[in-house]
C-alpha cells in the first residue's frame, strides 16, 4: 500500500483533473465469482448506452457536440441543474475532499450521464452521489 500511496504522491492535481473518472477496483472475492446470480447482460447495457447517446445527442443537437462529455460551462449550467439537496451534496463533497472547479464540472457532466443512462431527465442526488465516488484520486487524505 506505502508504494501506492508513493505512485499517486507523483501523479499531479492538475493531470488528474483532466481525466472524468478514476477509481480503485478491488479484487472480486471468491464467493462473487463463483455465485450464479445473474447481473444485466451485454445486450441490455448496451440498449442503456444507445439510449443515453440518443438523449444526449437530441440535448445537443444545436450545440454543435454529441455527448455530455463534450459540455463547456455555459452548457453545464443549463444541462446540469441539480437540486438543493444534491448541491449541498456536492458542496460538501468539494469541501471535505478538496475537490477543484474543474473537479467539479467533471462531476456534473457524470452525474447527467448517470440519469441519462438511468433515463431520467433530472439529476437526482443518487446520481450526484454515484459520480463523486467516480473521484477518488482526487481526495485529499482525511487523516
Amino acid at each position: 500500500m506505502a508504494q501506492i500511496n508513493r505512485y499517486r504522491g507523483k501523479v499531479s492535481g492538475p493531470l488528474l483533473d483532466r481525466i472524468d473518472m478514476h477509481l480503485e477496483v478491488p479484487a472480486v472475492p471468491y464467493k462473487d465469482l463463483a455465485s450464479q446470480e445473474k447481473g444485466a447482460s451485454s445486450r441490455e447495457i448496451l440498449e442503456r448506452v444507445i439510449m443515453a447517446r440518443s438523449m444526449q445527442a437530441a440535448r445537443f443537437r444545436e450545440a454543435g457536440i454529441h455527448t455530455n462529455a463534450g459540455m463547456n460551462s455555459r452548457l453545464i449550467k443549463t444541462s446540469c441543474k441539480v437540486d438543493e439537496r444534491s448541491s449541498s451534496l456536492l458542496e460538501k463533497a468539494m469541501e471535505r475532499f478538496g475537490l477543484s472547479a474543474r473537479a467539479h464540472s467533471r462531476i456534473l457532466k457524470i452525474a447527467r450521464t448517470i440519469a441519462d443512462l438511468e433515463n431520467s431527465k433530472r439529476i437526482e442526488q443518487s446520481h450526484v452521489a454515484e459520480a463523486i465516488q467516480y473521484r477518488t484520486l482526487d481526495r485529499r487524505t482525511l487523516d
